[in-house]
């Protein structure tokens, strides 16, 4: 593994949360112990590279949010690149499924502290009104059969900006119920009580930045 193209940190915490007598091996030695164990790190691969990451990465360095909230956090294709470029943000993340979670949480328990997981649906979140810098919520909405009441969670909880992804033409993904647009996409989180909502197109997707 190398670092242009591994977050090789991500994954050394990985492999000390995934095994704890590793805890104290440098990063080349664990992530080495951990792949002659079996384990697979396929997921912490980079992908900063993809435009939408970058994009969405830019915006939220302009914020330097120091609290933020990802939903749907899955695979980690933006949470990995986000911890490793903004060093100092606190990360909640929410993911419908538990292995998703649990990798995520593993992550945590190997040293990376700023970042906990939880099992939870995106209707209904426990934060206060506000409580984050930043929400991220990307390519999330499409799978959503009502995205009103998730949208409006979103605006509620972000304090200074909100940004979401979507992909802006139909594709063979059978989890996908529903194709913005951008003038649905930005009428969804207007109704939902957003102040501004700007939106532009990269490489196939819709990214709304969000203003509460």
């Amino acid at each position: 593994m190398d670092r242009a193209h591994y977050y090789i940190e991500l994954a050394a915490a990985y492999a000390r949360g995934a095994f704890p007598d590793l805890a104290s091996a440098g990063d080349e030695q664990v992530l080495s112990a951990a792949r002659e164990r079996g384990l697979r790190l396929h997921r912490f691969k980079r992908t900063a590279g993809l435009p939408r990451v970058r994009r969405v990465l830019g915006t939220l360095k302009g914020f330097a949010p120091k609290r933020l909230l990802d939903i749907g956090s899955g695979r980690g294709a933006f949470l990995w690149p986000l911890l490793d470029e903004i060093r100092d943000v606190q990360v909640a993340a929410v993911d419908l499924l538990e292995h998703r979670v649990a990798d995520i949480n593993t992550v945590r328990r190997g040293g990376v502290e700023r970042v906990q997981a939880f099992v939870q649906g995106a209707e209904s979140l426990p934060w206060a009104d506000g409580h984050f810098d930043a929400v991220t919520i990307l390519e999330v909405l499409e799978h959503v059969v009502d995205p009103a009441p998730v949208a409006a969670e979103v605006v509620r909880l972000a304090g200074r900006v909100a940004v979401a992804t979507v992909p802006a033409k139909e594709d063979n993904n059978p989890e996908h119920v529903r194709l913005f647009t951008e003038a649905s996409l930005r009428e969804l989180f207007v109704a939902a009580g957003a102040k501004k909502v700007h939106v532009e197109y990269v490489l196939n997707h819709i990214v709304a930045v969000v203003t509460p």
